[in-house]
């Protein structure tokens, strides 16, 4: 798991033994730090046993939050007893951080009924949540609504959370880039700027002509530019692919990297049909693939909507995501499909992965200026799938999850592919056609519905349907 650091909250209520939160709050940091969580949390020198319950305790953990608020993705309160309410919600209000909160509560111990070991946390858990719906704080609950930091239960709710911590910090305040127009023939691909932009997401758009004059510029002795035909030679079989289209993609990749570190971008976004075949005789598909592969995802055609759903799974799953097409039916099986592109899925995903020539595009404007593609099947095994969508008739944002399977079915054909299984899909696409989807969905090879689904509803404000099949 990535670093996440996380601000801790230990509620406590003076009426309950010191003992409950003095060893309470080492379990719980203990846990955090075998998981290789950041901590920032009072320490018992801050205030009594580090723990929140006065007005003065609340003011002290926000003052420390707000030092680190540059550095905490997210926020867990736990309640080794019942937990003073108004102190957890005062610390998160006063910190001003807008971060996934988890409420987690100890769980009693049936024969340890006594003053010396009864906790209230079951009762107060309840109360904390009420007064963070009446404060306006969103936040997230445990599994089970109390569970010992011992129990694995709690470091698989830890791990979800961390999940929905990066989804929400990579999408709040993301910076992609759209390389090129809409292809014309992709309505499909349409989306609203300005609703990104409201929800802090920020689209850097260059125009082709713009890469073209750069790529012009590099020659071919270009440090810079020999160095990236290494990469790309070695990243997958080039057998039969010209040097001269090889060395095409080494200066697109140079003049796209360049491109996003000067703008800070996370990911792209390219006009790949079927201009750059044409007027530059390549597919940038390779270059794609590369940089999917190595967590700076670029989806197809412009789709800057498809390019946000694959951040948003990269940041769940912390693996490559990609972009395929909802494609074909597989025989008379309802609930199964192949799942295709051309393609520029990261090698990661592929049970072998070769270079080749975009095999549809070549037939108009001739192979020879058409190579470049990844191909490839994907790996059998389980995968989440999503689409972020802009609603301008609405101006929302939604989306759809779920989860399915890649099988190893019989399938011959060209570019990336698979089968994959999803229990109720013939819902699904009844789901998708009514209400305007767009033909590309994103998937990683990791189940991260759930944390999808939490975070885009509860922290980031959208609309999103949960298939589960």
């Amino acid at each position: 798991m990535s670093h996440v650091t996380l601000g801790l909250i230990v509620g406590n209520r003076n009426f309950f033994p010191d003992s409950l939160c003095e060893n309470g709050r080492t379990a719980v940091i203990k846990v955090m730090e075998q998981l290789g969580f950041k901590v920032v949390a009072l320490s018992p020198e801050d205030t009594n046993l580090g723990t929140v319950e006065t007005w003065e305790d609340s003011q002290k953990c926000a003052a420390l939050f707000k030092e680190h608020r540059d550095e905490i993705d997210g926020i867990l309160v736990t309640l080794p007893n019942f937990g003073d309410e108004r102190g957890v919600a005062n610390a998160i209000r006063l910190s001003g951080l807008r971060v996934p909160v988890l409420v987690h509560a100890f769980a009693d111990d049936a024969s340890k009924m006594d003053l010396a070991h009864r906790r209230d946390s079951f009762c107060g858990k309840v109360s904390v949540c009420n007064n963070l719906r009446q404060y306006g704080i969103p936040f997230s609950l445990t599994t089970k609504h109390t569970v010992a930091p011992e129990d694995p239960a709690f470091a698989e709710d830890l791990k979800w959370f961390a999940a929905v911590c990066r989804i929400v910090k990579t999408l709040r305040g993301a910076r992609v880039g759209a390389i090129g127009t809409r292809p014309a023939n992709f309505n499909t691909v349409r989306y609203s700027e300005k609703l990104l932009e409201a929800s802090g997401i920020s689209v850097e758009p260059i125009d082709l002509s713009e890469v073209f004059g750069r790529i012009d510029r590099l020659s071919d002795s270009d440090e810079a530019v020999q160095a990236r035909l290494k990469d790309i030679t070695g990243y997958v079989d080039t057998a039969g692919v010209p040097d001269v289209a090889l060395l095409k993609m080494a200066k697109l990749a140079v003049v796209i990297d360049r491109w996003m570190k000067d703008h800070d971008l996370i990911g792209t976004t390219i006009q790949c049909w079927t201009s750059i075949e044409e007027f530059f005789g390549i597919a940038p598909c390779a270059v794609m693939s590369m940089m999917s592969n190595s967590l700076l995802p670029s989806a197809c055609e412009v789709d800057v909507m498809g390019l946000l759903s694959m951040l948003a799974l990269q940041a769940a799953s912390e693996r490559p995501s990609a972009i395929i097409d909802w494609n074909n039916n597989y025989g008379d099986d309802p609930n199964k499909l192949v799942a295709f592109h051309c393609s520029n899925f990261p090698k990661d995903m592929l049970e072998s992965a070769k270079m080749a020539y975009q095999d549809i595009v070549g037939g108009t404007v001739g192979n020879e200026n058409a190579y470049g593609t990844v191909q490839g099947r994907i790996k059998p095994g389980p995968f989440t799938f999503a689409r972020l969508s802009t609603d301008d008739l609405t101006g929302t944002i939604r989306a759809y999850v779920g989860e399915g399977t890649f099988t190893d079915d019989q399938l011959t054909t060209f570019g990336g592919y698979g089968v994959a299984e999803i229990p109720g899909l013939q819902c699904l696409m009844k789901h998708i056609c009514n209400n305007g989807f767009e033909h590309h969905v994103a998937i990683t090879q990791s189940q991260v519905a759930c944390a999808l689904y939490e975070a885009f509803t509860k922290y980031l404000g959208w609309d999103v349907y949960y298939h589960k099949g």
